[in-house]
């Protein structure tokens, strides 16, 4: 097996746990609990996973159907800044909680096998850059996670942070130029230096070791930061240099338009601001 080959496995397998640890969260959930809010203003617990479920459907499409998910783009670009609550609510008003969990567990089950079956090299469209076959699973993995949080939040649920973090805070580095491109902006031409440090004790770092501008702070804080499941005033995640800081405030992991973020929960003292 080569290496992009054993790395192709490694996400999967991850994927594969987040999302069956998500399920254990909800698949003991009544009704109420379906239907109680979550921290998306508009959202349910339902809407989470019928987020999820379209998600993987419209992703399993594009590995499979390439020139099919142009028709998605279309809708998607019909309905801006809306279509993503528009496929979201349609499935809660269709499927009782039952349903959809079913039918998110065959969809997830359904592009992992797509996604392993896929050739070497291939890159497949979406709504952003085209994925290769490791990025469409860390992108699952990263929506899966933040929406998982989302879901946790609403339930009253501590999660432990996994070792698995390591794939959000990746693609939240890797999208630092589509965060710029999506808001009109100029990227930074100079790579900044991530350095993370991971519950066990450990670090996980991207970038140059020798960048004058840098990122620090915790692994969990910086993918709530990314995901934007969190507002930076409540994170411990800081910044050295102008152009680190500026990225921080508009920081997102995920393709499509500009998220709105999250309200902090306490004042600005609790920002890491930039030295």
């Amino acid at each position: 097996m080569s290496d992009a080959s054993a790395v192709t496995v490694a996400v999967l397998d991850d994927l594969r746990q987040e999302s069956e640890e998500l399920d254990l969260l909800v698949a003991g959930a009544d009704a109420a609990r379906w239907a109680g809010p979550t921290p998306a203003e508009g959202w349910t617990v339902a809407h989470q996973i019928a987020h999820l479920h379209w998600t993987d459907r419209v992703a399993l499409i594009a590995v499979t159907e390439p020139d099919a998910f142009a028709a998605e783009v279309e809708k998607a670009l019909a309905h801006p800044g809306t279509f993503v609550d528009e496929a979201a609510g349609e499935l809660v008003a269709l499927l009782p909680p039952g349903e959809l969990l079913t039918r998110w567990r065959e969809g997830r089950d359904r592009l992992r096998a797509a996604l392993g079956a896929a050739p070497p090299g291939v890159k497949f469209p979406w709504y952003g850059p085209p994925m290769s076959v490791a990025s469409m699973a860390t992108a699952r993995l990263m929506e899966t996670w933040a929406h998982g949080q989302d879901v946790a939040d609403a339930l009253g649920v501590t999660r432990t942070p996994t070792a698995r973090l390591r794939h959000v805070a990746r693609i939240g580095v890797r999208a630092r130029g589509y965060a710029y491109l999506v808001r009109g902006m100029q990227a930074p031409e100079e790579e900044f230096r991530v350095e993370l440090d991971t519950p066990d004790g450990g670090t996980v770092a991207f970038g140059p070791e020798d960048a004058p501008q840098r990122v620090t702070g915790p692994l969990l804080d910086f993918c709530l930061l990314v995901t934007q499941r969190a507002h930076r005033d409540d994170l411990a995640v800081r910044a050295v240099g102008p152009d680190a800081d500026r990225w921080l405030d508009i920081a997102q992991a995920f393709a499509g338009p500009a998220g709105p973020g999250r309200a902090p929960k306490r004042g600005a003292a609790g920002r890491g601001d930039a030295e």
